[in-house]
């Protein structure tokens, strides 16, 4: 196989001509690396990649982070599972968000795998925060050039709210008061990527609490028109899910959104997280 690489125009790009369940060559792993580093998100199709091949691609790329609150795969407990039965109402990450920003050292990213998909629907969006915050006026970019944020897991796992209260989510997200013991980490506004060395907007509508040092009231409303430019047209990809298909994102550069319009039909994804670094502040 030739391994080709194909651009979208939201983010992130399809990379063909390639398995990830197999044994890559060094070449092959370097382009799937640099591709990654520079769009910040990387789609495969018509993979036969089985469980543990899963976990080997993953940690080629580093640790593999355990969820704290995802069930876990009962043979492979790297792999969370993040499902929908047919009978259920409530997804999981059905809105813009950014996987584990509530922790001290965010993480790399996420690997997620479709394993059983509805006839139609569950797409997954995308969108790109380099261009979210390219896209930034010079006087914004001043502004928040110097600001950090409060981010938090309490208020959507912990056991007084958010999934906790979705009973129809009890076994498919658990340990509610793993929330409770996590201090709520500060992370820079604009960071300087560890990999790419761009600057990227590291807040999300899920997990930020406030900017550090102003009140709730008070940065309500610079994150919400953050939030409202980060999800601009051109900064997003929906990406529609086949048998055999693979999203590798990174979670400091990108958002994601899980789609709930497959009512009746059950969705099956087997997702690993890699461990990633404490972030810095973008300065120049």
């Amino acid at each position: 196989m030739t391994i080709s690489i194909n651009v979208l125009p939201g983010v992130g790009a399809e990379i063909l001509g390639v398995d990830i369940g197999g044994d890559l060559e060094l070449s092959e792993f370097e382009t799937i690396k640099q591709t990654f580093s520079h769009h910040g998100l990387v789609f495969f199709r018509d993979q036969k990649i089985s469980e543990m091949g899963h976990a080997d691609f993953a940690e080629q790329f580093g640790t593999i982070d355990i969820n704290r609150f995802f069930a876990a795969h009962p043979d492979y407990p790297q792999i969370a599972l993040v499902t929908k039965e047919a009978d259920q109402v409530v997804n999981i990450g059905g809105g813009w968000h950014t996987d584990h920003s509530y922790d001290r050292e965010p993480a790399l990213g996420s690997i997620l795998v479709a394993r059983e998909l509805p006839p139609s629907g569950g797409d997954t969006w995308f969108a790109s925060m380099y261009k979210a915050y390219e896209n930034l006026s010079n006087g914004m970019k001043a502004t928040l050039e110097d600001l950090s944020a409060v981010h938090s897991a309490k208020h959507i796992f912990g056991p007084q709210a958010g999934y906790e209260a979705e009973k129809s989510l009890s076994g498919r997200i658990r340990n509610s008061s793993a929330a409770l013991e996590l201090d709520d980490p500060i992370h820079p506004v604009v960071i300087r990527h560890p990999l790419s060395g761009r600057k990227a907007l590291y807040v999300n509508a899920a997990f930020t609490l406030r900017f550090d040092g102003w009140t709730d009231e008070d940065s309500a409303p610079l994150l919400g028109h953050l939030y409202e430019q980060a999800v601009a047209e051109e900064n997003i990809t929906r990406f529609k899910w086949e048998d055999g298909s693979v999203a590798f994102w990174d979670n400091r550069a990108t958002w994601h959104f899980a789609q709930n319009d497959y009512q009746g039909h059950r969705r099956i994804m087997h997702r690993i997280t890699i461990a990633g670094c404490s972030l810095q502040a973008a300065k120049d």
